[in-house]
């Protein structure tokens, strides 16, 4: 899998994404067998997915953080499971917000434990026991729609609003990760995340198939140190130019932003350039939640940087409300029906 998504593929199908066709080909004909011939294992608890059909960001973390806190207001102890992008652990992990590391378990998964449980490990599977053990009740896979290892019981896809499926090829000429087609064949529903038109097409498809369509927007949490200031703003994810919209929406004034890619670590000599420039204008350094973790337990240097930060955060506001409440009930319904036919 890439680790960057080129600009390109986010634009109108060109020469390039032309040129790649080929390989997109092969590439969507391999997607293909896998998602037909994956035999997904059954565990015995209620498996909900919150996925994307493209590589890159498409708000899955808020959204999946907002699900668990639903299931457990319904009573129920919910427990993540994530492979952590950029990880380097090797075997299964119940991540400590307090002492891991991203560069260990990945910055997303260190989000989500602040809400509950989160195994991370490429093998989901065991993930998934480690996770049973701890007293879990409920899975809410964070990404792995493609996996081929644990059956999905209630798999939500996740769209972003303003980027949608970009270029509609799949990798390497685009973000998509197999065909529209062959995707949203075992998607349940669909989660439109943010406003914009780009997801239309994938809205229509998901209505003609008669799936399910929420809608979700972002609302940042304001800190008190941005409205009013100047702001050096940094972000390293799938679209920094978002972030930097949602600075401006909180009342900061953008006179810097710098653009770094998605899961970047950030170096000692990141950090003194992005201080440098703030120190040199007088700005207000602000960032992600997502990047803030990032620079939680480095080096005393990265630590007093840490402290200078603003971070926004960000919740996964559903509308109806109820919706969350939907979607673990269908995930729940979902998971008692192949309990019954196992029997």
């Amino acid at each position: 899998m890439v680790s960057e998504a080129p600009p390109f593929w986010w634009q109108p199908a060109d020469w390039r994404a032309l040129a790649l066709y080929p390989f997109s080909t092969v590439y969507g004909m391999v997607a293909r067998r896998r998602l037909l011939t994956a035999r997904r294992e059954k565990i015995d608890l209620p498996v909900l997915c919150v996925g994307n059909l493209t590589v890159g960001g498409s708000g899955k973390t808020p959204v999946a953080i907002a699900l668990a806190r639903e299931a457990q207001a319904m009573g129920f102890r919910p427990g993540f499971l994530s492979r952590g992008h950029g990880g380097s652990l090797t075997h299964p992990h119940i991540v400590d917000a307090g002492h891991d590391i991203a560069r260990h378990v990945g910055d997303e998964p260190l989000l989500l434990a602040r809400q509950a449980p989160v195994a991370v490990t490429p093998d989901r599977i065991a993930g998934a026991h480690l996770l049973a053990r701890e007293g879990c009740d409920f899975i809410i896979m964070d990404d792995g729609f493609q996996s081929a290892r644990v059956h999905i019981d209630y798999a939500l896809i996740v769209v972003d609003a303003r980027r949608g499926i970009g270029n509609g090829h799949t990798i390497p000429g685009g973000p998509m990760r197999a065909t529209l087609v062959d995707q949203m064949r075992y998607a349940d529903a669909l989660l439109k995340m943010g406003e914009g038109d780009a997801a239309d097409l994938v809205i229509r498809y998901a209505a003609r198939a008669g799936r399910p369509i929420f809608e979700a927007s972002a609302r940042p949490h304001s800190p008190a140190g941005i409205a009013g200031r100047d702001c050096l703003a940094f972000a390293g994810i799938g679209e920094p130019e978002k972030f930097f919209d949602t600075v401006s929406a909180v009342g900061g004034r953008l006179a810097v932003t710098k653009s770094f890619a998605d899961h970047h670590y950030y170096s000692e000599e990141d950090i003194d350039d992005l201080a440098a420039t703030a120190d040199a204008k007088s700005l207000q350094l602000v960032t992600t939640a997502k990047d803030a973790v990032r620079l939680d337990h480095g080096s005393p240097k990265i630590d007093a940087f840490r402290k200078r930060l603003e971070v926004i955060e960000i919740d996964a506001v559903f509308e109806p409300e109820t919706s969350p409440h939907t979607i673990i009930g269908q995930t729940i319904e979902a998971f008692r029906r192949r309990s019954v036919e196992a029997r």
